[in-house]
């Protein structure tokens, strides 16, 4: 496919865009994935080439908030794990799967997740008294979860793993937001390779939107890291709602 001048400026700017609210709440790909279709790319396309650009400013996202101690490692790096297994079969469950069927699933789980948001961190106690080998069974668990939700749907996984992490580990938002980043990362990664492989990544595109998606997530994470949880929980209320109204609108056709 030939790059014009118009993809780029059609694509870039949102892709800064995705790359901001990404890095803060998740959900970037609602934003993402739909430009690259303005721009004429093909559904496989699209997919490929919006996953090279939110693997870039993932990346430089989880940086920042490893530099800045925002990272839980012994949480991510079990969830990371879970993700890169499960979001392979999670897209290979999506071509059998009626597209109907996983759309009205995600409706439902949205007003959820909502009012989860709403009621801030849980758990605290439990978390305490978990043993360490069940705190890596946990988040192995919501890895390979978050992780087959990924590749069966996409948009809103890292708000549904800042959830998580915020009700099952109580972590405060802003180190919860950082650990999702390195377990989104690793999805992101499991699915390029593949589509690498099957040849369905623009680079000419995909680079200088990764590279404004790095500019998006370099201020995202960085207002989060100074401004604290109540940035993060607007931005996922923001984004849940976005995901909701996508969903209606898919689902009513």
């Amino acid at each position: 496919m030939t790059l014009t001048p118009t993809m780029l400026l059609i694509v870039c700017p949102l892709a800064l865009l995705a790359g901001f609210i990404d890095s803060i709440a998740g959900g970037g790909g609602m934003i993402s994935l739909p430009a690259y279709y303005l721009a004429g790319l093909s559904p496989a396309l699209a997919s490929g080439t919006n996953k090279l650009s939110a693997m870039m400013g993932t990346a430089l996202a989880t940086r920042n908030f490893a530099h800045a101690g925002k990272l839980d490692w012994g949480i991510g790096i079990p969830a990371a794990i879970g993700a890169l297994l499960c979001s392979a079969v999670g897209a290979l469950v999506m071509v059998a799967l009626p597209p109907r069927v996983v759309q009205v699933l995600v409706l439902t789980c949205i007003p959820i997740a909502a009012v989860f948001t709403l009621r801030g961190r849980k758990g605290t106690a439990q978390a305490k008294e978990r043993t360490p080998q069940a705190t890596r069974a946990i988040a192995l668990a919501i890895g390979c979860g978050v992780g087959f939700y990924d590749g069966l749907i996409g948009p809103g996984t890292g708000t549904f793993l800042i959830l998580f992490f915020l009700q099952l580990f109580a972590m405060d938002a802003v180190r919860a937001s950082g650990t999702a980043k390195l377990v989104n990362l690793a999805s992101n990664v499991a699915a390029l390779v593949s589509l690498i492989l099957t040849g369905d990544v623009l680079f000419l595109l995909g680079l200088p939107a990764g590279l404004c998606a790095m500019l998006g997530a370099a201020l995202g994470s960085r207002l989060t890291i100074r401004r604290g949880g109540a940035v993060v929980r607007v931005v996922m209320l923001v984004v849940l709602g976005l995901l909701l109204a996508k969903m209606l609108m898919d689902v009513l056709g």
